[in-house]
Formats: structure tokens, C-alpha cells, sequence
């Protein structure tokens, strides 16, 4: 009989976080929740999960969010019946180096579902902790690479994100040395088949409108421009030691087939199954043992299709230029994701046009190429630092094509 394993969610508030609760709420035998985390915006829900689930700790990242936190316990324990003296207060960790600080508690798994670069510390403080990470955090993986690669070991680091638990699952068919290449699937996003001119023009509401997955607002934009799928290339390369020119994507808009892995005789070994991220995320807090019911199989009595193509990468440059910066290897990598954020959220905030987004970054990276200031880092400050200054020149290029537009 499998032991249950505890586990810390970090991002508990998000629809990653969210969807693990149910994971582990659907299967009490393998799973308890001891702790939990979220970023203060939502003091409400974090109370509300923490009394349900009746964990011993939860962490806020607005340290002045604590005593609203704590508020909100009550609020949440009186609204649910519970008398004084019925429920145990959990301990209260408060500012920005909470989430790392709960990372390092004691539980077998921890699920980083942290939104941004920010999900970095946490990310090592899990890993130094001896504990397996459930990543579903990639930008912490992307920004700090050479950092987390060195702090982890074999096993230890378990991919969330649908394409590379796919991979994982498919790695399963053959050893390390008959693997040709990985192929990576994307659905294209709302805008597949669309050129540049054509996209010019999209609004938010078009880019948020995915046409397969129900995500949060920054990796739906992402996925609309692809950088998602960028970084995914990034990611798969760090997470399976697989060169670059081996790491293929192609655009499968019914998202059913998750990321195939093609073998040296010829064959290919696909992960299929309806878009829902409770099966990869019952997958890696379980690994390497399946949950049974984690989430519901292709129904193969009905009638579909499955169709693939290629990606557009003049469209679409996304890809190739975080291909570009993965080889080039060094703190690029956190500067594109940088940049991307910043661009973004000037995307969200009607500064920036929606092809402007993949403009800025590219400008970001020229930049920083053209500076040869930002090597291998060493230390997670180095990372914060290349971070800033990509942000600080995303900032600036904004600001510029704003001039230029009004001129």
C-alpha cells in the first residue's frame, strides 16, 4: 500500500493551485495538503482553503496581507459553522520570502505553481530541502537554469506543464540513447492561421480568447504569441538534457495529443488525452505512479480528428527566438522572459500593440547580446539583476514606440 504524501501547494489561489486541491481532494488515500501559499491579493480564498483542507501553515507574499489573512480565518471558520476552540489557527508566514521559507517545510512533494520569475527561491529552497518539486513554475526553471540544474538531483525535478509531463510519459518507451528528437505540440492559439498584418490590430479580448485551455491571463497571451511555446522549448531542453536542434514543435490545434518523442528506428510514442491539467498534475505529485480517475480518457467511440501542422515561424517568431536564447545559453534566457512579462502587461494595458509584444522582446535580447554583460549566473541576485535591467530597456522600448506613434 503506497504511503500518503504531503504536500505544499505554492500558488494555491491559482488555477493551477486550484485544480491540484481537487486532485488531492479526490484522492485522500495518496495525498494531504500540509501547506499552502498565495500572493495576498486573495486573502479570502487562501483562508477558505486553509480551513477546509486544515493545513499547518500558510504563507502570504504582501506581508501586510498577514493580518488580513488572519481575519479572514475567522471570517471563513464562523461562515462554515465552525465554533471557537473547533479548528486550530495555522502558523501565518508573511513577506516576500515566505513562499521560500514554506517550500522548505517538511512534505514529500512540493508543487510550485507560482506565477513569473519569482517562483525561482522558492523553486531551490524546495530543491535544497530535498524535496521533489512539481514545476509547474517553468519561468523559475527558465530564468535560473544553471542554478536549479546544479541544486537538483536525478528525479527530483517533476514537470506540471501538460506538453512535458507528456514527454516524460513518453521517455518511458526507450532509453536516453535511442531518442531522435521531442516534439512538442502547441494549438496555435486563437490567432493560428493568421499573419503578421492581421495581427496587428488584436485586442486583448481576442488574445484571451484560447481556443482550448482555460488558463490565467499572462500564459493565455503568451500562448497566443507563442512564447509560451518558447519557453516551453527552453524548458524541455533543461528538464530531458536534449540538444536544441532536436526539440521540434508542431501545431495541433485539438490539443488531445500532449508532445510526442520520436525514437531512432522511426518510431514515435504520443500522450494523448483530453486538455485537462489535473491528469499531469495528479501524474507529478504521484510520480512515477499513476492516480486512477485523475481526469477523464479519450472517448475513442466517438468520431474526430486529430490534424498537425507546421508551425509559422515568420508569423510567429516566438520559437526561433527563444531557440536562439537557449543556445546562447547565460542569463538570456531570464531576459526574454523578462522582457516578455514587461511587454505584456503594457499589452494588458493598452500601451503596446500585439505584435509590439515579440518587437520589444527582441529588442530586450539584441540589447542585451550586444552588451555581453550578462553571463552564466552564479547566484540568484545575478539573475534578479539581468531581470531588472531587461525590464528597465522593455520599460524603455515601450516608451519609445509610444513616442513614435503620437509623433
Amino acid at each position: 500500500m503506497r504511503a500518503t504524501r504531503d504536500v505544499v501547494v505554492l500558488g494555491s489561489t491559482g488555477s493551477i493551485g486550484r485544480q491540484a486541491i481537487e486532485v488531492a481532494a479526490a484522492a485522500p488515500d495518496r495525498f494531504r495538503i500540509v501547506g499552502i501559499a498565495g500572493g495576498g491579493g486573495n486573502v479570502d480564498l487562501l483562508a477558505r482553503q486553509a480551513l477546509e483542507l486544515g493545513v499547518d501553515v500558510v504563507a502570504v507574499a504582501r506581508a501586510t496581507a498577514a493580518q488580513d489573512l488572519q481575519l479572514a480565518f475567522y471570517a471563513a471558520a464562523r461562515s462554515g459553522g465552525y465554533a471557537e476552540g473547533q479548528f486550530a489557527v495555522p502558523k501565518i508566514l508573511a513577506g516576500p520570502d515566505a513562499a521560500a521559507e514554506l517550500a522548505a517545510w517538511q512534505c514529500d512533494v512540493v508543487l510550485n505553481a507560482i506565477t513569473g520569475s519569482i517562483g525561482l527561491a522558492p523553486t531551490l529552497a524546495a530543491l535544497d530541502a530535498g524535496r521533489t518539486v512539481a514545476l509547474a513554475n517553468k519561468e523559475s526553471l527558465i530564468a535560473g537554469g544553471p542554478l536549479v540544474l546544479d541544486r537538483a538531483k536525478p528525479g527530483q525535478l517533476i514537470p506540471v506543464d501538460s506538453e512535458h509531463s507528456a514527454l516524460a510519459q513518453c521517455l518511458r518507451a526507450g532509453r536516453t540513447e535511442e531518442v531522435r528528437r521531442l516534439i512538442l505540440t502547441a494549438s496555435g492559439g486563437p490567432f493560428r492561421g493568421r499573419t503578421r498584418a492581421q495581427m496587428q490590430t488584436a485586442t486583448l479580448e481576442q488574445a484571451m480568447a484560447h481556443p482550448t485551455w482555460d488558463m490565467g491571463p499572462v500564459i493565455t497571451i503568451n500562448s497566443a504569441t507563442l512564447v509560451n511555446k518558447g519557453l516551453e522549448v527552453i524548458e524541455a531542453h533543461l528538464l530531458f538534457g536534449v540538444p536544441y536542434d532536436a526539440i521540434d514543435v508542431v501545431v495541433h490545434p485539438q490539443s488531445v495529443v500532449h508532445s510526442m518523442v520520436e525514437f531512432v528506428d522511426g518510431s514515435t510514442i504520443a500522450q494523448a488525452s483530453p486538455p485537462d491539467m489535473k491528469l499531469p498534475i495528479a501524474l507529478a505529485l504521484g510520480w512515477p505512479d499513476r492516480v486512477p480517475g485523475a481526469a477523464p480518457p479519450v472517448d475513442w467511440t466517438r468520431a474526430g480528428q486529430w490534424t498537425f501542422e507546421p508551425l509559422d515561424s515568420e508569423s510567429f517568431p516566438a520559437v526561433a527566438l527563444a531557440r536562439a536564447v537557449g543556445k546562447a545559453g547565460g542569463c538570456l534566457p531570464a531576459i526574454y522572459n523578462a522582457a516578455n512579462e514587461e511587454a505584456v502587461g503594457a499589452f494588458v494595458a493598452g500601451r503596446l500593440a500585439f505584435t509590439g509584444i515579440l518587437d520589444v522582446v527582441r529588442t530586450v535580447v539584441d540589447a542585451a547580446v550586444e552588451s555581453g554583460e550578462h553571463g552564466t549566473p552564479s547566484t540568484v541576485a545575478e539573475v534578479l539583476v539581468a531581470e531588472t535591467w531587461a525590464r528597465g530597456h522593455a520599460h524603455h522600448a515601450v516608451r519609445r514606440r509610444e513616442e513614435r506613434t503620437r509623433a
